[in-house]
């Protein structure tokens, strides 16, 4: 009787499913670097958090690389119990990102709990983020790093030279091969600066 009560007070709360689904994992396979998973993804994106809340955080778009978003502000869906996607506070307000996003296109069912509307699957016209790849990359004004190609799997943030935006860019429209953004990503960071420094020195010069 006591257990009945507590289950019947609990649930009604909204508590016991939400507490449930909290120890539930994820279980997906890797699907390979941010190059090999980008061109599944419905939009392609540079941006910066805005807010989070809950599972979800708001993402101001700086840039398109592929794709047509209805808003210069999206809202990106993330982890709550076994959905298969990064916690939220990797991406705190203020923080650079470039993002493989799928949109949301149906409700899913049990996917959203009134008592607790800021954490949900999300929303029709929405986004998700996965964490079964290199869906996302961290960036740093023109300069992106993570997972970008040719990384181990499940490695976030693997031993590299950061890679210009601009670049990825141009592999994304076709223009470069992904063997142009390894070789980048391997170059000797002192070598890179030099370069950067000689053609900034050239510019002032003309």
């Amino acid at each position: 009787m006591v257990l009945r009560f507590l289950c019947f007070f609990l649930c009604g709360a909204g508590w016991l499913s939400t507490a449930l689904t909290a120890r539930a994992e994820c279980d997906c396979l890797w699907q390979g670097s941010f190059v090999d998973v980008q061109a599944r993804a419905d939009l392609v994106v540079s941006g910066t958090v805005v807010s989070g809340k809950g599972n979800s955080i708001d993402l101001a778009i700086d840039r398109v690389l592929r794709g047509n978003p209805d808003t210069p502000e999206i809202r990106v869906w993330l982890k709550t119990g076994d959905y298969c996607r990064p916690d939220p506070e990797l991406f705190p307000a203020g923080s650079e990102w470039v993002m493989a996003l799928s949109r949301i296109n149906e409700e899913v069912p049990g996917g959203f709990n009134p008592h607790t509307p800021n954490v949900s699957y999300g929303r029709p016209g929405d986004y998700s983020l996965s964490s079964c790849g290199g869906y996302w990359l961290s960036r740093s004004g023109d300069w992106v790093t993570g997972n970008l190609v040719n990384a181990p799997r499940w490695a976030r943030e693997p031993k590299m030279t950061p890679v210009l935006l601009e670049l990825l860019a141009d592999y994304i429209d076709g223009k470069v091969d992904a063997e142009a953004l390894a070789t980048a990503s391997k170059e000797d960071p002192a070598v890179r600066e030099m370069m950067l420094d000689t053609k900034a020195f050239l510019r002032e010069a003309r």
